[in-house]
């Protein structure tokens, strides 16, 4: 099995794929120990502040001393000096909120897992043909679960999770599932700014504790 084969699975597996980022490195710690403790074994950490790298390099080393099989993502990813900088730091896989073809080039080939955001069929064609198996729908608030159903059987070979505006409950989980996507991502839904700013990891783990349970028991 490939490593982009083997990542994909446990995305899948797990059903949601939570994303975050503090600029504090203490306060991305001790989140990310919280998911951990959930029971999430993949997460993204995106790329949009000045402490980014350096906080996403801290992650992998706790992660290595404490959190056998977590694999850590990078997401937000827009250009080829990113991807470079975050393959060096020991990210597992990539995500970005456009198709970054330069980066589908680098990473790919090295049997690493690209995931980029797609909102129109042009961009997925575009993706697909350049060896992506793993599509983020995004921004899922806008696209809806009207745009999944219409497109999913036009591309069987691919994977869809839509990013941005799934909620915590039954019913918009669900309906995102029912319209045949394989796993969704959450943010601020889940991870809240309210949340880190209050540093309530016991709240954080909680939710993702109920998250993934909606999703097995949907399964």
């Amino acid at each position: 099995m490939t490593t982009i084969q083997s990542t994909t699975d446990t995305i899948i597996s797990q059903g949601v794929l939570p994303l975050y980022y503090h600029a504090e490195e203490s306060v991305t710690l001790d989140i990310l120990r919280s998911l951990y403790r959930a029971g999430i074994r993949a997460v993204e950490y995106t790329s949009r502040g000045e402490a980014a790298l350096g906080n996403f390099t801290r992650m992998v080393e706790i992660r290595n001393s404490e959190m056998p099989g977590m694999l850590l993502g990078i997401g937000t990813i827009k250009n080829l000096q990113q991807a470079e900088a975050y393959d060096r730091a020991g990210a597992d896989f990539f995500i970005s909120p456009g198709f970054v073809p330069e980066v589908a080039e680098y990473l790919i080939p090295k049997d690493i897992l690209y995931s980029p955001g797609c909102m129109t069929s042009t961009e997925i064609i575009a993706a697909e043909k350049a060896g992506v198996t793993f599509i983020k729908l995004f921004p899922g608030n806008v696209l809806g679960t009207g745009f999944m159903g219409a497109i999913k059987d036009v591309f069987p070979n691919l994977k869809f999770m839509p990013t941005g505006g799934v909620d915590t409950t039954v019913e918009s989980i669900e309906s995102w599932f029912r319209a045949g996507v394989s796993a969704v991502g959450m943010g601020s839904k889940l991870v809240s700014k309210d949340l880190m700013q209050a540093k309530d990891y016991g709240t954080i783990e909680k939710e993702t504790r109920k998250v993934l349970k909606i999703i097995q028991e949907l399964k």
